[in-house]
């Protein structure tokens, strides 16, 4: 293991490269817990959430708070509000992080970022899911259309308005299709609800 001054340098390069780490990269990469420790104390590391390490200096971004989640809970699926905003596809800037999870599974507690927390089953955890690697960390991300719907699916949590300015912006965007939204729609047994909005956009050329 590399001496104190070693392991400093070490961990500086490593943020560097890859933004957030936790604390089990650093032990892979030979870095004990109290050089971690000292940098924070220092204020030259600083600990956004726990287990979780970035520069002191860092930039923050939507991006950077999805990949802090994504590396809190790796099983988790960014969605609706916070995947409508990661695509483009809304002017709402999210107060937290939206974040699917298996219906079965334990709800980790997190105390930084905000999370919001929703339950997936089924189909719902592995069709329409993009994969993006986001500070060295990968992130899961709901593909536009499946965000679009999920979006109207959860309309009494997010309000109907957010769910039409993504299907609007989708459209105009061409990130999303009326048949790639037929289908997720269908299985989301939401398209009912969706058909006229759907319709009415797409004879307008939205």
């Amino acid at each position: 293991m590399a001496d104190a001054g070693g392991q400093r340098v070490r961990a500086l390069e490593l943020l560097r490269v890859r933004p957030v780490m936790r604390l089990r990269d650093f032990i892979a990469h030979g870095i004990d817990p109290e050089t971690l420790a000292r940098l924070v104390r220092e204020e030259v590391v600083i600990r956004p959430a726990r287990g979780l390490y970035q520069l002191a200096d860092a930039p923050i971004d939507a991006r950077r708070t999805l990949a802090e989640v994504s590396a809190l809970v790796p099983k988790g699926i960014v969605c609706l509000v916070s995947a409508l905003q990661f695509h483009s596809l809304t002017l709402q800037t999210p107060s937290m992080v939206w974040l699917a999870i298996d219906r079965g599974a334990w709800r980790p507690k997190i105390d930084y970022p905000p999370v919001r927390f929703v339950r997936f089953a089924g189909w719902a955890l592995t069709q329409g899911i993009e994969r993006h690697r986001i500070e060295g960390v990968e992130v899961a991300v709901t593909d536009p259309a499946r965000t679009i719907v999920d979006c109207f699916r959860y309309r009494a949590k997010i309000g109907l308005d957010v769910a039409m300015e993504g299907l609007r912006e989708g459209l105009r965007q061409r990130k999303a299709t009326a048949d790639q939204l037929w289908r997720y729609g269908t299985k989301a047994r939401v398209w009912s609800t969706m058909k006229p909005y759907v319709e009415a956009m797409v004879a307008d050329g939205a």
